[in-house]
């Protein structure tokens, strides 16, 4: 029989107190706001708020952990709200620098001329790397957050440590979008070396996934794109290592461990045949997830011991 009060904790009298009401109640309008100001209003905003008020007030269980959780709330909310700063009206995007430095040091001789890595690839696609890229793609946020969730019930410590490296090398990400604006592959692929402000996103590679099994799930994401300009560097590079450092340090389930490092170089490969990032971008996003682990170690992870 299980026990419902050691799963979920009963409320205690002030649970639904007017302080906690009114703070939530503001917060809530507040983020309304601002965002019908900045970036206007979508349907995704009131479903983060029905979920992290629900949370907040169902148990004193789900309080803890959405209010442990809001470090990923505040990394969603600031990446939504890039696209009211787009970081072309604040820096020259590199394009053409970025492809020829790619190709110079990474280039591949075919025949008589030289391909970046992503030409050689799009000269060399196949239906089993086109679904296995997806696939890999598709758990770039699932998987750090099942981690999250795991270590927050089973170790809570590492749990903070995760989640503030986790938000640090978004900033320091987000940092480098502003000072470096840089296009991705599949822009100068379809638009050529010219600056085009508002471009959409576009799915390039991942659009073979999509028509391979009929669905529209990469096109929906990107069409949402905060900014194409923001290609170095790739956090999707970042998240995995991050993960697994976490999984490792932590000693969880050697399943789980063993699932993100099969995803590592899965998303690395994938970021790099989709087009969505050259490997200059994915090595800055390894050096991005290696720099926000050491600063958390050195300067943060002694508060948590």
């Amino acid at each position: 029989m299980i026990d419902l009060e050691s799963t979920v904790s009963v409320p205690k009298p002030d649970f639904y107190s007017p302080r906690h009401i009114i703070t939530m109640l503001g917060l809530s309008v507040g983020y309304l706001l601002l965002s019908r100001y900045l970036i206007g209003f979508r349907s995704e905003q009131i479903v983060l708020l029905v979920i992290t008020n629900g949370f907040y007030f169902f148990s004193e269980a789900t309080r803890k952990f959405i209010t442990a959780f809001s470090i990923f709330i505040v990394y969603w909310i600031l990446f939504d709200y890039m696209k009211a700063f787009p970081n072309y009206n604040y820096n020259t995007v590199h394009i053409k620098s970025l492809y020829d430095l790619e190709k110079s040091v990474f280039g591949i001789n075919s025949g008589l001329v030289r391909l970046t890595p992503n030409e050689f690839w799009i000269k060399n696609q196949h239906p089993f790397l086109d679904v296995i890229s997806g696939l890999f793609y598709l758990t770039w946020i699932p998987l750090p957050l099942s981690l999250a969730g795991y270590l927050f019930f089973k170790n809570r410590p590492q749990f903070f440590k995760f989640a503030f490296t986790f938000l640090l090398v978004n900033l320091i990400g987000f940092v480098i979008y502003y000072l470096y604006p840089a296009a991705p592959p599949w822009y100068s692929q379809q638009y050529g070396f010219k600056f085009i402000a508002n471009t959409p996103g576009n799915t390039a590679g991942l659009s073979r996934f999509d028509s391979f099994f009929n669905v529209g799930i990469f096109k929906s994401i990107y069409a949402k794109s905060s900014n194409v300009f923001a290609a170095m560097p790739s956090l999707h590079s970042s998240y995995p290592l991050i993960a697994l450092y976490y999984a490792m340090k932590s000693k969880i389930s050697l399943t789980l461990t063993i699932l993100i490092g099969i995803t590592l170089p899965g998303i690395w490969f994938a970021a790099v045949y989709t087009s969505h990032h050259y490997v200059l971008d994915v090595l800055a996003g390894i050096s991005s997830a290696i720099a926000g682990i050491i600063l958390i170690n050195v300067f943060i992870s002694k508060r948590f011991n």
